[in-house]
């Protein structure tokens, strides 16, 4: 596929770290507005029908599908998720770049450990 004028203009923008982390940023912030819209929009409700719900304001609603905000407090997003009868899910991940350093793995798997037949 032939490359934009804007896919060579992005290309060159994110060699910029200060760049590719906002950019980054706002795609997350993308993300979680698109998923309230989404939702909601599921739930066959108005912006004003779940500010009803959560006892809130129209504009609070407004401003949390705004891909621009970045004040999402954990807190507030599972109010949000409770009344959609759904959950928040906070992942984190680890850096696409190889610095050698391992903070963070993949996601873990957690499994309920089981007590042996020997053992009980």
């Amino acid at each position: 596929m032939k490359k934009t004028n804007f896919d060579r203009y992005l290309d060159k923008q994110m060699r910029d770290p200060t760049f590719a982390a906002r950019f980054e940023r706002a795609g997350e912030a993308w993300d979680v507005a698109l998923q309230i819209a989404a939702l909601r929009g599921q739930a066959g409700l108005s912006q004003k029908g779940l500010a009803k719900l959560l006892k809130t304001s129209q504009q609070q609603i407004s401003r949390l599908e705004s891909p621009g905000y970045e004040g999402h407090s954990l807190a507030n997003l599972r109010r949000v998720a409770e009344v959609m009868h759904a959950r928040v899910r906070v992942v984190f991940e680890p850096e696409e770049q190889d610095t050698g350093k391992r903070v963070a793995e993949g996601a873990a798997r957690y499994r309920v450990k089981r007590a042996s037949a020997k053992g009980s």
